[in-house]
């Protein structure tokens, strides 16, 4: 947590809340917000942009959790909840709306710090591996674009499978285009002419 970062901190006791701030401030000079409770937590995520959002609460809703879900923060950026004592259903809830860190036995300063760095390295990861997902779904739909296009063409012209591929990569490069594009006119001219 070595650069400046921005963040919200949800903590609805005046004292407490300066104690999180001071513990945060003793770990770089962050900008902090600190909100004195959940309410419009998705409003003010959206208007902040924060990097990183702490929330320290006894006992989250699923409300605040919903509420952190459709502001679409935990899968922006890294949301470390501190809670008093376990949920099992509110720990399922949190973790499946991507919270990075979800800390049971409350916030104490001297553990800011390495719950921060953990979550923020966990959020890094996770978005990493949805990232890769995301790349790797693409890539298949791609492939099952040029398989199409290659069968029609295979049909139309009567040649095997490696000649309508090679003159597929022929039109591409020709055209200066990507070859799922060049699939892509194929399919639709195909299935507009059945």
């Amino acid at each position: 947590m070595a650069e400046q970062l921005t963040i919200i901190v949800v903590e609805n006791d005046r004292q407490r809340a300066l104690d999180i701030v001071d513990a945060l401030r003793e770990s770089g000079d962050h900008r902090i917000l600190v909100l004195g409770d959940g309410a419009g937590l998705a409003r003010r995520v959206a208007d902040v942009r924060p990097d990183l959002v702490l929330i320290e609460i006894a006992s989250p809703s699923r409300d605040m959790l919903e509420e952190l879900a459709v502001a679409s923060g935990p899968t922006e950026r890294p949301v470390a909840i501190f809670v008093d004592r376990s949920d099992p259903g509110l720990t399922r809830a949190a973790i499946e709306v991507g919270v990075s860190a979800y800390v049971v036995d409350g916030l104490r300063p001297e553990r800011i710090r390495p719950v921060l760095d953990a979550a923020i390295a966990r959020f890094h990861m996770v978005s990493r591996m949805r990232a890769e997902l995301s790349a790797t779904k693409a890539a298949l739909e791609e492939r099952k674009l040029i398989d199409r296009a290659k069968g029609f063409i295979m049909r139309a012209k009567g040649i095997p499978e490696e000649q309508a591929y090679a003159l597929m990569r022929k039109t591409a490069m020709d055209q200066g285009k990507r070859l799922p594009d060049v699939a892509q006119a194929i399919v639709m001219a195909a299935e507009m002419l059945k």
